[in-house]
């Protein structure tokens, strides 16, 4: 297994150094802390305030933490949040339909997966929390780029990738699927990802009424649809679990 990567630790450590003591502290602080030499210390310091992680008083020349890092802790305690409120919804969700269930948010041009309920029965699964979804092909990566401006910005301008022959690869395509989306509320896949696999997905939102997330359930072709369209009692169940984490979120009725 490959070491750590010097420069990356060092970074760490100057933010570490950063996050306590007088929290404002001079280049040769930081060096001298560190035992690290004058010009790598400057050199990682001003990589860290280039990135918005590390702030430099303009009048003492001292050096602390950034915005940036309040932005990621602050996006970290939105996603614990959202899972911690989800938990018991979720569960009941595979219960009443069956079928796996995902919660997911954006990352990376993607969808994260950041809580997985296993499908009711005895059939071996794999957890796949951690692991992430396309934004285009799935239910709750179509949700997310319906409802969210940044999601649809990541996405790009397409062509989009074809998982299977189902996969909208034209922009004007995946725009039209997501304004039917915005007009009934919520979002299916059937074998547009993964042959035989379908999903129906809906948004979940905060307090200020926020996309946050979505929710879904997913599971063979042959019981999550019917006549060739997914079936009402799970967009249904998807929707009211939706709604439920949503309220527990403080988005009030809707």
């Amino acid at each position: 297994m490959p070491g750590p990567i010097q420069s990356l630790s060092r970074a760490a450590a100057i933010m570490r150094l950063l996050a306590g003591g007088e929290r404002r502290l001079g280049l040769s602080e930081v060096a001298t802390a560190l035992d690290l030499a004058k010009g790598t210390a400057h050199g990682i310091l001003r990589t860290l305030q280039q990135e918005g992680f590390v702030e430099q008083d303009p009048e003492s020349g001292k050096y602390q933490l950034g915005a940036e890092l309040l932005r990621l802790g602050q996006s970290y305690l939105d996603v614990h949040e959202l899972r911690a409120r989800a938990l018991v919804w979720a569960d009941d969700l595979a219960r009443a339909s069956g079928e796996t269930v995902y919660l997911g948010v954006l990352h990376q041009q993607g969808v994260l997966i950041v809580h997985h309920v296993f499908r009711p029965d005895d059939t071996r699964q794999v957890l796949e929390v951690g692991s992430m979804q396309p934004l285009h092909s799935t239910a709750l990566g179509k949700v997310l780029l319906a409802y969210d401006p940044v999601a649809r910005g990541q996405l790009g301008d397409g062509p989009y990738e074809p998982y299977t022959l189902r996969t909208l690869t034209d922009p004007a395509d995946v725009d039209a699927e997501c304004a039917l989306i915005r007009e009934r509320g919520w979002a299916d896949s059937i074998e547009e990802t993964w042959e035989g696999v379908a999903s129906i997905g809906a948004l979940i939102q905060d307090r200020r009424r926020n996309p946050v997330g979505a929710v879904c359930v997913s599971g063979p072709v042959e019981t999550v649809t019917e006549d060739g369209f997914v079936k009402p009692s799970l967009v249904a169940s998807v929707r009211s679990a939706a709604r439920a984490i949503s309220r527990d979120l403080g988005a009030g009725r809707f």
